[in-house]
């Protein structure tokens, strides 16, 4: 016999002390007294220091009031955990659950659901005699610092943003840097909220470093650096190994079961033991043999639950090493894990008989597992973006986890030395502070279509712009405005400066310069072009030219020159080339080579000079002054040269020299008459005209930066509206029956599966092709180790290769517009779906594949909440429906669908009280 629903009420003053007989913490006492005044209110505060309490009060106060709660979790493992957690605390009809691909006592009091689904329920079109949100007081969003997970952040913001302001948020946040920014966002967008902050830990934090020396303290005193006895490793001089960072590689890590030993030595034992990949979590218990940490008793204890849990669910049982392992006290817990026998581990290690959990860091995203200590077995981890150290909130949360309230005085966090981080990283991350939240706000094309279908084009933009990214972008706003202001002032003075230039003629004159320079610098190539053939010329004519002749000579000596000069003798120099001694026009005696002649003039008689007496020269370039008796042949020089050219060199004389001199000329002249050459200081002009333009660039490229932070979202909208028009979804602004059943539609993509649910290509199929084609379409199975030994039916690759046209022009839309959405079509898992809908046997499919057993799980579910879409879909076909309920009945076999106790819907004993009012009852009989 069922229990009837207790309709218990509470007063408006709840006795705090009937709710929780214990005392309460300062910033609960503050977050209740917020929820009682009617704020909504942020709870940013440390993992495991009773967050969660106030969620139940609110629970407590709305039933208090004959309303309801809804609870939003973001994993589904944990909105699970919440169902049984309430279902004692509040009574079993008093809780129902819905996530995905299960709806248990929907319409309860309280309903525990992923984020995701009170999103969807926002969206939905809500009928008058059956709004979802009637009579709802408050909604919980638990785990809300999700809102920085990159992949589904955007529905933490949805929720917010759309849910009606008369419903109270409670949202339950690790310590991040910025929970003002939230509650201030929450209070723009929502209504009046309060942030509740705290940094008390009721269980406080001794941090450890574990290397094979053994496990020593890692803070000192005041937490605020490394222990003194803590040593940074330096390695020896000469060591060439190095590291992916390119720093020498540390000393080993220590092995794990020594690590196990040193802190079971200590007492610190259960222990979650944070590793970040699968494969080293299963590798540990491996690694830990025969390890046993339990006493008899326990080991009693555990073997009879498992041989409970092994009669209930034959399927579910995780074989080699774990069942041997778990019986020792030693679990492995991760995705790939059927979520039965993780649910198993976690029972036990509530209990405290599995005593070390070897657990990827999603352990550290709420599930209730608390431990006496906590082991974080490398600061670093791989990611898309290649290998980093971990974030200070990463460090925490998990660091977090460690210290059980009302059994521990403290909760001990253990980091463990390895190749690539030592004492100093440990010491780095154990005194960091949280990260802030940032924004993974998003538009999607079922975005775009629901906002439509209830709000006009203005409307739907507000509400984009209501995000918490253009919030923090509208914080930023102050300081770049402030900013171009100081640019436009700059550009301001300088116009003034130079503001009535003629900046065209400017222009004009800069070209016409930088033409001349290159003009001049093509001169230059031609005369030393032609020099050197002249060179050569003349120092051939030279070695037979009589002394008397008159010749033009440049030399460094005498400060570069063309000089006239009379050759008065000939000495004998290198190479058989002859040094000249010259006689100048202005009666200067000098020894020179003859690469320093420039012109011979061999059109001019020569001189007679066999009476000059010469001094004695020993040196090129060496000169002596000449005296009377020379001054009449220097001054025979000098007349010659004044009828004669003697000072331009041979080498100019050449045509296509003169042709670019007198350009070069010609360009001199044309620039003198220009009016900028008349403006004083060009250069400074110029200097003006650069930094003007500089300003101008980087005042356009602020504005454009201000303008894409505050409408990218509304930018990225409109590119989608766009593509929907394209494909019919939409006719202007009005929703078609494409659209209509696009916006029903929850995915990675749901135009794509819209337009593949409506192509017509899937109406044929057999339920388990069905299904094969949908799990293609909406799930990526991208990885290089993939296999499955079952492969696809030709009935469904026909079809998925027949909706590769849809796909193409899809993708050839969105890149056009730079939008980068996915749009799967992965074949290498439909023929095991296939198997699993036509009833294969659990082992012998998981017999078959590479992947997880985890990985399947989710992957099956992934694919049992597309069919579950199906129905709300008003353009697809009766047939399809049908074939998709029949397919969704053929996946949803465990150990795919959820443990039975959650669906089970017996009352645990007949006319029990609701535990949650039992006391308070008692108190008014």
């Amino acid at each position: 016999m069922s229990r009837e629903v207790i309709n218990t009420t509470f007063d408006d003053d709840l006795d705090l002390e009937n709710i929780f007989p214990f005392s309460l913490d300062d910033f609960q006492l503050e977050a209740i007294d917020a929820l009682n005044q009617g704020h909504s209110v942020v709870v940013s505060a440390p993992t495991g220091s009773g967050k969660t309490l106030i969620g139940e009060y609110a629970i407590y106060r709305a039933l208090s009031h004959g309303q309801k709660v809804f609870y939003t979790t973001p994993l589904k493992a944990l909105s699970n955990q919440k169902l049984r957690d309430f279902r004692n605390q509040f009574g079993y009809a008093n809780v129902g659950l819905l996530t995905g691909d299960l709806s248990v006592n929907r319409g309860a009091a309280i309903t525990v659901m992923t984020t995701e689904i009170f999103r969807n329920m926002l969206y939905a079109e809500v009928d008058e005699r059956d709004d979802p949100l009637d009579e709802v007081e408050t909604v919980v969003l638990d785990e809300c610092h999700y809102m920085n997970d990159s992949q589904r952040g955007t529905v933490w913001e949805e929720s917010i943003i759309h849910c009606p302001s008369s419903v109270q948020l409670v949202a339950l946040s690790a310590t991040v840097a910025n929970a003002g920014q939230l509650t201030d966002w929450i209070q723009k967008v929502h209504g009046p909220t309060k942030l509740i902050f705290s940094d008390f830990r009721p269980v406080p934090l001794n941090f450890n470093f574990c290397s094979a020396k053994g496990l020593h303290p890692l803070l000192n005193e005041s937490r605020t650096g490394l222990h003194p006895n803590c040593k940074v490793w330096r390695p020896p001089k000469g060591q060439k190994r190095k590291s992916r960072s390119n720093k020498p590689l540390q000393p080993d890590a220590p092995p794990i079961s020594f690590v196990i030993e040193k802190m079971a030595e200590r007492e610190m034992l259960p222990a979650i033991y944070f590793i970040f990949s699968r494969r080293g979590c299963d590798k540990a218990v491996k690694d830990l043999g025969k390890v046993d940490l339990v006493s008899i008793k326990e080991k009693r204890i555990i073997e009879t639950r498992l041989n409970t849990y092994l009669k209930e669910n034959p399927e579910g049982v995780r074989h080699g090493i774990h069942v041997d392992a778990l019986k020792r006290g030693i679990a492995s817990h991760h995705a790939g894990v059927l979520p039965a026998w993780k649910e198993l581990i976690e029972e036990l290690f509530q209990k405290s008989l599995v005593k070390t959990v070897f657990a990827t860091e999603t352990l550290a995203a709420g599930i209730n597992m608390p431990a006496r200590s906590t082991v974080i077995s490398s600061l670093s981890k791989r990611t898309e973006n290649g290998h980093r150290q971990l974030m200070g909130s990463e460090f925490l949360q998990m660091a977090g986890r460690a210290g059980r309230r009302g059994l521990d005085s403290q909760g001990d966090v253990v980091t463990v030395q390895s190749r690539f981080e030592g004492v100093r990283e440990a010491g780095q991350l154990a005194t960091s502070a949280a990260n802030p939240l940032i924004s993974q706000f998003t538009p999607s094309y079922g975005m775009v279509l629901n906002l439509l279908q209830r709000y006009d084009l203005e409307k739907s933009r507000e509400l984009v712009q209501r995000s918490f990214g253009c919030y923090l972008a509208s914080l930023d706003l102050f300081d770049d405005e402030e900013l171009l202001d100081q640019l436009r002032d700059q550009l301001g003075k300088l116009q003034s400066i130079a503001g009535d230039v003629p900046w065209r003629e400017f222009e004009v004159y800069e070209k016409q310069r930088s033409r001349l320079k290159e003009e001049r610098r093509l001169l230059r190539i031609l005369q030393k072009q032609a020099a050197d053939t002249l060179m050569n010329e003349l120092t051939l004519a030279l070695q037979f030219v009589s002394v008397g002749s008159l010749i033009s000579f440049k030399i460094s000596s005498l400060k570069g020159r063309v000089i006239p000069a009379v050759i008065i003798d000939k000495y004998e120099g290198i190479s058989n080339l002859p040094l000249l001694l010259c006689l100048t026009d202005e009666n200067i005696w000098i020894l020179i080579p003859c690469k320093s002649v420039v012109a011979l003039h061999t059109e001019m008689s020569c001189l007679d000079v066999k009476s000059v007496v010469a001094p004695t020269l020993k040196h090129i370039g060496e000169i002596v002054y000449g005296d009377q008796y020379s001054h009449d042949i220097s001054m025979v020089v000098a007349q010659t040269a004044k009828i004669h050219d003697m000072v331009t060199p041979q080498y100019d004389l050449a045509g296509e020299v003169l042709v670019q001199a007198n350009l070069v000329k010609e360009l001199e002249e044309y620039l003198i008459k220009l009016p900028a050459h008349q403006w004083g200081d060009r250069k400074k002009l110029k200097k003006h005209r650069r930094k003007m333009e500089e300003l101008e660039f980087e005042i356009k490229e602020r504005q454009q930066l201000i303008h894409h932070r505050a409408n990218r979202h509304w930018d990225t909208f409109l590119l989608l509206m766009e593509i929907l028009q394209y494909f019919g979804c939409l006719d202007e602004l009005d929703h078609t029956d494409i659209g209509k059943t696009v916006s029903a539609l929850r995915g990675d993509n749901e135009l794509w599966l819209g337009l593949a649910l409506m192509s017509g290509h899937l109406d044929e199929l057999s339920p388990s092709s069905l299904a094969a084609v949908l799990q293609a379409i909406s799930t990526e199975t991208n990885r290089h180790d993939l296999w499955s030994g079952f492969s696809p039916s030709p009935e469904s690759m026909e079809a998925l290769n027949d909706l590769s046209g849809i796909r193409r022009e899809l993708l050839r839309s969105q890149e056009q517009l730079k939008l980068e959405i996915p749009v799967w079509s992965e074949p290498e898992l439909m023929g095991l779906v296939e198997k699993w809908a036509n009833g294969i046997t659990w082992s012998d499919l998981i017999a078959n594949t590479s992947l997880d057993e985890g990985d399947v799980v989710r992957i099956m579910r992934r694919t049992i909440d597309l069919l579950a879409q199906l129905p709300y879909c008003v353009a697809i076909s009766k047939q399809l429906k049908r074939n998709a309920a029949i397919a969704l009945k053929g996946l949803n076999r465990f150990p795919v669908r959820e443990a039975e106790d959650l669906l089970n819907k017996e009352m645990e004993r007949e006319n029990n009280l609701n535990p949650a009012t039992e006391r308070l009852s008692k108190d008014n009989r």
